[in-house]
């Protein structure tokens, strides 16, 4: 009796303490992303989606839901609010539970991008939406890139700011375009993977990587909550983790689930592939190294190792 009562005490014990350990587990923020704070606004998704090049509105209201996402972005033109027989992109969809970030797509110089961003700003005032104080700066070179023109999009940058504006810039992967323009008073630096709408996903990580690095390391003059979101390129849900494996804030997308032949599929799939990013990046993955190492110690093995 006296050799079983310990044994049956440490295996409760343990039982007990497994438990304990599993519902702990299990109530860890519910293994949700946290918020992402960007200006004055609170992304409740790290996951921010487009609006544009779907084949109707209820295919677009019905992806937006599946990505979960709470922002999402709108360009500032007549054209691309309103379809072909005159319906409002905005009336179709749920404005009291995102948030509209206005963005300056199309636009070639500075003046026509600083003209689209106020125009943004009275609409959004007028319709009462969080996302009036912000915008998604885009200043293009040319037409066959659709890279930022880097001179335009940091003097735009500065004459927003001065008028009251968070911004959000779309860069190249350039490290040091993104410093000015965060030097320029940038709310946030939005890197492009590769060029808008090409899907070749993240196209030089290196420099994605050296870009966070200075703009989120304090020993490089870095704010270590200063948010970087990439932006453009981004074709499938393993190009979306990769950005989020290498240390991003968040995704912004819009073709790689519109034109994908299932978009509602394709927004539930990235953002399942954000969280698994995200994950990843904060659990802190194994180092690289040339050659492999068991799992299992070698000990106590039954069979003939080569070379011992």
């Amino acid at each position: 009796m006296s050799d079983t009562l310990p044994h049956k005490i440490q295996a409760h014990t343990t039982e007990r303490a497994s438990t304990t350990a599993m519902k702990s587990m299990s109530s860890e923020s519910d293994f949700t992303p946290a918020p992402l704070q960007v200006g004055s606004v609170l992304l409740r998704s790290r996951l921010v989606v487009g609006t544009g090049k779907y084949s109707d509105f209820s295919q677009m209201r019905q992806s937006i839901a599946a990505s979960r996402a709470d922002v999402i972005t709108v360009a500032v033109r007549r054209e691309r609010l309103y379809d072909k027989e005159g319906r409002s992109l905005l009336d179709a969809l749920p404005l009291d539970q995102l948030t509209i970030l206005p963005n300056t797509a199309g636009c070639f110089n500075a003046a026509d991008a600083v003209r689209v961003a106020r125009l943004g700003r009275e609409l959004l005032e007028q319709l009462g939406n969080p996302g009036q104080r912000w915008v998604k700066l885009e200043v293009l070179g040319d037409k066959t890139t659709l890279l930022p023109d880097p001179v335009g999009t940091i003097e735009a940058c500065a004459e927003l700011v001065k008028d009251g504006f968070e911004v959000l810039c779309y860069s190249s992967d350039d490290p040091i375009a993104a410093v000015r323009l965060r030097d320029a008073g940038a709310t946030s630096v939005m890197p492009a993977g590769s060029p808008i709408g090409c899907g070749r996903g993240i196209a030089n990580r290196e420099a994605i990587l050296i870009l966070i690095d200075l703009l989120k390391n304090p020993a490089r003059g870095g704010r270590a909550d200063y948010p970087v979101i990439v932006d453009a390129g981004v074709g499938t849900p393993s190009d979306v983790t990769l950005a989020m494996e290498l240390g991003a804030d968040g995704v912004l997308l819009n073709t790689g689930i519109a034109h994908a032949a299932d978009p509602v599929r394709m927004a539930h799939a990235m953002r399942l592939a954000l969280d698994a990013g995200y994950f990843g990046y904060k659990s802190g993955r194994i180092a690289r190294k040339l050659l492999g190492t068991a799992s299992s110690p070698w000990s106590g093995t039954i069979t003939h190792i080569p070379g011992e």
